[in-house]
Protein backbone atom coordinates (compact mmCIF):
# COMPACT_ATOMS: atom_id res chain seq x y z
CA UNK A 1 0.00 0.00 0.00
CA UNK A 2 1.03 3.61 -0.74
CA UNK A 3 2.20 5.09 2.29
CA UNK A 4 -0.24 7.81 1.07
CA UNK A 5 -3.03 6.38 1.75
CA UNK A 6 -2.83 5.76 4.99
CA UNK A 7 -3.31 9.45 5.61
CA UNK A 8 -6.85 10.88 5.65
CA UNK A 9 -7.97 12.35 2.97
CA UNK A 10 -7.53 15.97 3.39
CA UNK A 11 -4.06 15.51 4.75
CA UNK A 12 -3.45 13.88 1.44
CA UNK A 13 -4.14 17.34 0.08
CA UNK A 14 -1.20 20.51 0.94
CA UNK A 15 -3.09 22.77 -0.30
CA UNK A 16 -0.07 25.45 -0.33
CA UNK A 17 -3.32 28.36 0.22
CA UNK A 18 -3.49 27.08 3.55
CA UNK A 19 -2.06 29.73 5.47
CA UNK A 20 -0.18 28.96 8.99
CA UNK A 21 -1.62 30.91 11.59
CA UNK A 22 1.58 31.84 13.53
CA UNK A 23 4.71 33.53 12.09
CA UNK A 24 7.08 30.91 10.87
CA UNK A 25 10.07 32.68 11.98
CA UNK A 26 9.33 33.47 15.33
CA UNK A 27 12.30 32.78 17.87
CA UNK A 28 13.01 29.29 18.64
CA UNK A 29 16.42 28.84 20.36
CA UNK A 30 18.43 26.52 19.38
CA UNK A 31 19.40 24.96 22.90
CA UNK A 32 17.10 22.98 25.28
CA UNK A 33 17.54 24.20 28.87
CA UNK A 34 14.14 22.22 30.02
CA UNK A 35 14.33 21.08 33.71
CA UNK A 36 14.46 17.59 34.29
CA UNK A 37 13.25 15.37 37.19
CA UNK A 38 14.82 11.80 38.63
CA UNK A 39 11.33 10.26 40.09
CA UNK A 40 13.73 7.76 41.30
CA UNK A 41 15.45 10.27 43.36
CA UNK A 42 12.65 12.97 43.99
CA UNK A 43 13.71 16.45 44.80
CA UNK A 44 11.18 18.26 46.04
CA UNK A 45 12.39 21.84 45.30
CA UNK A 46 13.13 21.16 41.78
CA UNK A 47 9.92 19.89 40.89
CA UNK A 48 8.64 22.76 42.66
CA UNK A 49 10.37 25.50 40.47
CA UNK A 50 9.54 23.82 37.04
CA UNK A 51 6.19 23.86 38.10
CA UNK A 52 6.33 27.24 38.71
CA UNK A 53 8.70 28.30 36.33
CA UNK A 54 8.31 26.21 33.30
CA UNK A 55 5.27 23.97 33.92
CA UNK A 56 6.69 21.46 32.26
CA UNK A 57 9.74 18.82 32.68
CA UNK A 58 11.72 16.48 31.39
CA UNK A 59 11.76 13.04 33.61
CA UNK A 60 13.91 10.50 33.84
CA UNK A 61 14.34 7.03 35.78
CA UNK A 62 10.37 6.52 35.31
CA UNK A 63 10.67 3.02 35.90
CA UNK A 64 8.49 2.45 33.63
CA UNK A 65 10.68 -0.55 30.86
CA UNK A 66 12.46 0.63 27.60
CA UNK A 67 11.21 -2.76 26.28
CA UNK A 68 7.32 -1.52 26.83
CA UNK A 69 8.51 2.45 25.28
CA UNK A 70 9.98 0.77 21.64
CA UNK A 71 7.21 -1.66 21.51
CA UNK A 72 4.39 0.92 21.84
CA UNK A 73 6.35 3.24 19.08
CA UNK A 74 6.60 -0.23 16.93
CA UNK A 75 3.01 -1.26 17.30
CA UNK A 76 1.77 2.45 17.17
CA UNK A 77 4.15 2.96 13.51
CA UNK A 78 2.56 -0.31 12.23
CA UNK A 79 -1.01 0.85 13.50
CA UNK A 80 -0.67 4.16 11.83
CA UNK A 81 0.37 2.65 8.33
CA UNK A 82 -3.13 0.64 7.76
CA UNK A 83 -5.14 2.02 5.72
CA UNK A 84 -7.08 5.37 6.44
CA UNK A 85 -10.28 3.76 5.60
CA UNK A 86 -9.29 0.16 7.45
CA UNK A 87 -8.62 2.10 10.51
CA UNK A 88 -11.97 4.32 10.12
CA UNK A 89 -13.84 0.95 9.67
CA UNK A 90 -11.99 -0.62 12.93
CA UNK A 91 -13.17 2.76 15.41
CA UNK A 92 -16.74 2.63 14.10
CA UNK A 93 -18.11 0.22 16.99
CA UNK A 94 -15.06 0.63 19.55
CA UNK A 95 -14.65 2.62 22.54
CA UNK A 96 -11.25 3.67 20.76
CA UNK A 97 -11.92 6.51 18.84
CA UNK A 98 -10.30 7.90 15.86
CA UNK A 99 -10.05 11.41 14.44
CA UNK A 100 -7.66 13.39 12.70
CA UNK A 101 -7.84 17.60 11.27
CA UNK A 102 -8.71 18.31 14.99
CA UNK A 103 -7.87 17.44 18.87
CA UNK A 104 -10.59 18.32 19.90
CA UNK A 105 -13.61 16.16 21.06
CA UNK A 106 -16.69 15.79 22.72
CA UNK A 107 -16.97 13.16 25.77
CA UNK A 108 -18.19 10.49 22.95
CA UNK A 109 -15.49 11.09 20.66
CA UNK A 110 -17.02 13.08 17.94
CA UNK A 111 -14.42 15.76 16.50
CA UNK A 112 -15.18 19.30 17.32
CA UNK A 113 -14.74 20.90 13.88
CA UNK A 114 -13.80 24.81 13.88
CA UNK A 115 -13.87 24.71 9.60
CA UNK A 116 -11.27 23.93 7.15
CA UNK A 117 -8.92 26.69 7.30
CA UNK A 118 -7.97 25.67 10.44
CA UNK A 119 -6.95 22.13 10.09
CA UNK A 120 -4.51 20.43 12.18
CA UNK A 121 -1.87 18.13 10.59
CA UNK A 122 -2.47 15.49 12.71
CA UNK A 123 -4.40 11.95 12.68
CA UNK A 124 -4.90 9.87 15.92
CA UNK A 125 -6.54 7.23 18.43
CA UNK A 126 -8.23 8.11 21.49
CA UNK A 127 -8.10 5.09 24.14
CA UNK A 128 -10.42 5.89 27.46
CA UNK A 129 -8.53 3.75 29.99
CA UNK A 130 -11.62 2.74 31.92
CA UNK A 131 -12.50 0.66 29.26
CA UNK A 132 -9.92 -1.16 27.91
CA UNK A 133 -10.33 -3.87 29.90
CA UNK A 134 -13.97 -4.66 28.26
CA UNK A 135 -13.88 -5.39 25.07
CA UNK A 136 -11.42 -7.05 22.48
CA UNK A 137 -10.21 -5.88 19.06
CA UNK A 138 -11.30 -7.68 16.10
CA UNK A 139 -8.47 -5.59 14.04
CA UNK A 140 -4.64 -7.25 15.40
CA UNK A 141 -2.76 -4.17 15.59
CA UNK A 142 -5.23 -2.49 17.38
CA UNK A 143 -5.80 -5.71 19.73
CA UNK A 144 -2.09 -5.77 20.37
CA UNK A 145 -1.88 -2.18 21.31
CA UNK A 146 -4.80 -2.49 23.70
CA UNK A 147 -2.91 -5.39 25.46
CA UNK A 148 0.73 -3.16 25.67
CA UNK A 149 -1.78 -0.06 26.88
CA UNK A 150 -3.09 -1.86 30.11
CA UNK A 151 0.49 -2.54 31.29
CA UNK A 152 1.58 0.89 30.22
CA UNK A 153 -1.26 3.35 32.01
CA UNK A 154 -0.52 1.36 35.35
CA UNK A 155 2.75 2.60 35.40
CA UNK A 156 1.46 6.35 34.74
CA UNK A 157 -1.09 5.99 37.17
CA UNK A 158 1.87 5.76 39.53
CA UNK A 159 3.97 8.54 38.09
CA UNK A 160 1.35 10.72 38.35
CA UNK A 161 0.21 9.65 41.54
CA UNK A 162 3.88 9.97 42.37
CA UNK A 163 4.52 13.62 41.25
CA UNK A 164 0.99 14.83 42.20
CA UNK A 165 1.54 13.86 45.81
CA UNK A 166 4.85 15.86 45.67
CA UNK A 167 3.44 18.43 43.91
CA UNK A 168 -0.18 19.20 46.74
CA UNK A 169 2.81 18.67 49.68
CA UNK A 170 5.01 21.74 47.75
CA UNK A 171 1.70 23.61 47.79
CA UNK A 172 1.00 22.59 51.38
CA UNK A 173 -2.45 22.11 50.18
CA UNK A 174 -5.61 20.59 52.03
CA UNK A 175 -6.85 18.11 49.77
CA UNK A 176 -9.37 15.08 51.32
CA UNK A 177 -8.10 12.94 49.37
CA UNK A 178 -5.52 12.50 46.25
CA UNK A 179 -6.96 10.12 44.08
CA UNK A 180 -10.30 11.76 43.37
CA UNK A 181 -8.08 14.29 41.76
CA UNK A 182 -6.40 11.72 39.27
CA UNK A 183 -9.70 9.57 38.37
CA UNK A 184 -8.80 6.38 36.83
CA UNK A 185 -12.10 6.51 35.45
CA UNK A 186 -11.73 10.00 33.31
CA UNK A 187 -7.85 9.43 32.28
CA UNK A 188 -7.06 8.22 28.58
CA UNK A 189 -3.99 7.84 26.54
CA UNK A 190 -4.47 9.87 22.71
CA UNK A 191 -1.79 8.19 20.14
CA UNK A 192 -1.26 10.63 17.58
CA UNK A 193 0.52 10.18 14.09
CA UNK A 194 1.83 14.14 12.21
CA UNK A 195 2.27 13.20 8.77
CA UNK A 196 4.77 15.61 6.88
CA UNK A 197 3.80 18.87 5.62
CA UNK A 198 4.91 22.40 5.17
CA UNK A 199 1.72 23.86 5.08
CA UNK A 200 -0.23 23.47 8.66
CA UNK A 201 0.99 23.01 12.54
CA UNK A 202 0.20 19.67 13.87
CA UNK A 203 -1.99 21.44 16.73
CA UNK A 204 -1.87 25.13 17.34
CA UNK A 205 -1.09 26.67 20.77
CA UNK A 206 -3.16 25.37 23.29
CA UNK A 207 -2.95 24.54 27.17
CA UNK A 208 -4.13 20.87 28.10
CA UNK A 209 -7.03 20.56 30.17
CA UNK A 210 -5.63 17.97 32.50
CA UNK A 211 -3.85 17.74 35.86
CA UNK A 212 -1.41 16.40 33.94
CA UNK A 213 0.03 14.90 30.95
CA UNK A 214 2.34 12.55 30.62
CA UNK A 215 3.94 12.53 27.17
CA UNK A 216 6.44 9.57 25.49
CA UNK A 217 7.77 11.37 22.49
CA UNK A 218 8.98 10.17 19.59
CA UNK A 219 12.52 9.16 19.93
CA UNK A 220 14.21 10.39 17.08
CA UNK A 221 11.95 13.41 15.10
CA UNK A 222 11.38 17.12 17.60
CA UNK A 223 8.06 18.92 17.04
CA UNK A 224 6.74 19.74 20.62
CA UNK A 225 7.73 23.60 21.59
CA UNK A 226 6.83 25.50 25.07
CA UNK A 227 6.28 28.91 25.37
CA UNK A 228 8.48 30.26 28.24
CA UNK A 229 9.49 34.33 28.91
CA UNK A 230 7.44 34.74 25.16
CA UNK A 231 10.31 32.71 23.66
CA UNK A 232 9.42 28.95 21.43
CA UNK A 233 12.06 26.58 22.51
CA UNK A 234 11.99 22.69 21.27
CA UNK A 235 11.58 20.18 23.61
CA UNK A 236 14.67 17.52 22.03
CA UNK A 237 14.16 13.66 21.66
CA UNK A 238 16.18 12.35 24.39
CA UNK A 239 15.35 8.20 24.60
CA UNK A 240 14.01 6.56 27.51
CA UNK A 241 12.55 9.64 29.16
CA UNK A 242 9.12 11.28 29.59
CA UNK A 243 8.31 14.79 29.36
CA UNK A 244 5.71 15.79 31.49
CA UNK A 245 3.23 19.18 31.13
CA UNK A 246 0.93 20.66 33.80
CA UNK A 247 -2.46 21.34 32.50
CA UNK A 248 -5.78 23.81 33.55
CA UNK A 249 -6.88 21.61 36.44
CA UNK A 250 -3.54 21.88 38.05
CA UNK A 251 -3.33 25.76 37.60
CA UNK A 252 -6.39 26.01 39.24
CA UNK A 253 -5.75 23.25 41.96
CA UNK A 254 -2.24 25.48 42.94
CA UNK A 255 -4.40 28.60 42.69
CA UNK A 256 -2.03 30.09 39.72
CA UNK A 257 0.98 29.46 41.74
CA UNK A 258 1.45 26.37 38.88
CA UNK A 259 1.27 27.04 35.78
CA UNK A 260 -0.67 25.36 32.81
CA UNK A 261 1.83 25.88 30.00
CA UNK A 262 1.16 27.13 26.37
CA UNK A 263 2.57 24.83 23.79
CA UNK A 264 2.45 23.69 20.02
CA UNK A 265 3.32 20.78 18.04
CA UNK A 266 5.64 21.87 14.41
CA UNK A 267 5.46 19.30 11.45
CA UNK A 268 8.53 18.28 10.32
CA UNK A 269 8.64 18.78 6.38
CA UNK A 270 10.20 15.38 5.63
CA UNK A 271 9.13 12.96 7.97
CA UNK A 272 5.91 11.76 10.05
CA UNK A 273 6.67 12.11 14.20
CA UNK A 274 4.67 9.49 16.40
CA UNK A 275 4.02 10.29 20.08
CA UNK A 276 1.91 8.44 23.13
CA UNK A 277 0.14 10.97 25.69
CA UNK A 278 -1.75 10.09 29.08
CA UNK A 279 -3.68 12.85 30.27
CA UNK A 280 -5.35 12.50 33.46
CA UNK A 281 -8.55 14.64 35.32
CA UNK A 282 -10.34 14.65 37.96
CA UNK A 283 -13.33 13.14 38.72
CA UNK A 284 -16.18 14.82 36.84
CA UNK A 285 -18.04 16.24 39.70
CA UNK A 286 -15.39 16.68 42.30
CA UNK A 287 -15.23 20.61 42.80
CA UNK A 288 -12.09 22.62 42.02
CA UNK A 289 -11.81 25.54 44.90
CA UNK A 290 -9.22 27.90 44.46
CA UNK A 291 -8.59 31.95 45.68
CA UNK A 292 -8.27 32.52 41.88
CA UNK A 293 -11.29 30.85 40.08
CA UNK A 294 -14.90 30.18 41.40
CA UNK A 295 -15.56 26.79 42.09
CA UNK A 296 -16.28 25.00 39.51
CA UNK A 297 -16.01 20.56 37.78
CA UNK A 298 -14.13 18.79 35.28
CA UNK A 299 -17.24 18.35 34.06
CA UNK A 300 -18.63 22.40 33.88
CA UNK A 301 -15.04 22.95 33.00
CA UNK A 302 -14.83 20.52 29.65
CA UNK A 303 -18.58 21.53 28.56
CA UNK A 304 -17.51 25.41 28.61
CA UNK A 305 -14.44 24.37 26.34
CA UNK A 306 -16.42 22.62 24.17
CA UNK A 307 -19.14 25.82 23.81
CA UNK A 308 -16.36 27.84 23.28
CA UNK A 309 -14.71 26.41 20.46
CA UNK A 310 -17.43 25.77 18.39
CA UNK A 311 -18.57 28.96 19.20
CA UNK A 312 -15.66 31.21 19.24
CA UNK A 313 -13.11 28.31 16.96
CA UNK A 314 -10.93 28.35 19.88
CA UNK A 315 -10.50 27.29 23.61
CA UNK A 316 -10.52 29.84 26.18
CA UNK A 317 -9.81 27.88 29.29
CA UNK A 318 -9.49 29.11 32.90
CA UNK A 319 -10.15 32.77 32.38
CA UNK A 320 -13.73 31.80 32.12
CA UNK A 321 -13.90 30.68 35.77
CA UNK A 322 -11.72 33.64 37.19
CA UNK A 323 -13.35 35.55 40.39
CA UNK A 324 -14.12 39.19 39.84
CA UNK A 325 -11.81 41.01 41.07
CA UNK A 326 -13.04 43.80 43.91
Amino acid sequence: MNNLDSYPPILRQQNNQQQNPYEPNDTIEDSDPIPTIDLKCLEHKNLDEACKEWGLFRLINHGVPITLLEQLQDLTKQLFSLSFESKQEACNESPIKYFWGTPALTPSGTAITKGPQNINWVEGFDVPLCQLSNFQHQLPSLESIRLLLMEYATHLLRIATTLFEAMVKNLELNLKTTKSYLSENNGNIRVYRYPPTDVGWGMEVHTDSSVLSILNPDDHVSGLQVLKDDQWLTVKPVSNTLVVNLGDMMQAISSDRYKSVSHRVKVEKDIERISLCYFVFPGEDVVIESNKYKPFTYNEFRAQVQQDIKTLGNKVGLSRFQKKQG
